[in-house]
């Protein structure tokens, strides 16, 4: 899975696979949870994986629906395997706060922070035409 450092950077990331997960409600669930992650964010252009009741979440999904992208969200306090992804995504993130995580294009963007500051500069709209999420 790749990690985006910033707009022009990669790096690309195994992170060791936690523990098989109880059954996904996803639709996936022969799949550990890192395998889970990397093929949803392999199969669409833009996912986030978020929290129901979490206001940056909320805050993540509204800027992207108002530019009129159309993302996978994955509310992990609804999932079963909830917690197991998250521990996929804290090992992304390398941080203490990886909700909300997005991905563009199947790279880690980040969370609301990165998100927004990618906005402001200018080079959210461009990733995400570049994703095939937006078709201005």
């Amino acid at each position: 899975m790749q990690v985006m450092k910033s707009a022009t950077q990669v790096e690309t990331i195994q992170p060791s696979p936690p523990s098989l997960s109880s059954s996904l409600s996803l639709g996936l669930n022969k799949m550990r949870p890192y395998e889970t992650v990397d093929h949803l964010v392999s199969c669409n252009a833009v996912v986030v994986f978020s929290m129901s009741d979490c206001c940056m979440s909320t805050v993540v999904k509204h800027l992207l629906f108002s530019l009129g992208v159309s993302p996978t969200v994955v509310e992990l306090n609804e999932q079963a395997d909830g917690p197991d992804i998250r521990s996929v995504l804290y090992q992304l993130a390398r941080s203490h706060q990886p909700i909300p995580a997005v991905f563009i294009g199947g790279k880690f963007l980040g969370g609301v922070q990165t998100l927004m500051a990618s906005h402001i500069n200018g080079t959210l709209v461009p990733l995400l035409k570049e994703a095939g999420a937006l078709w201005l």
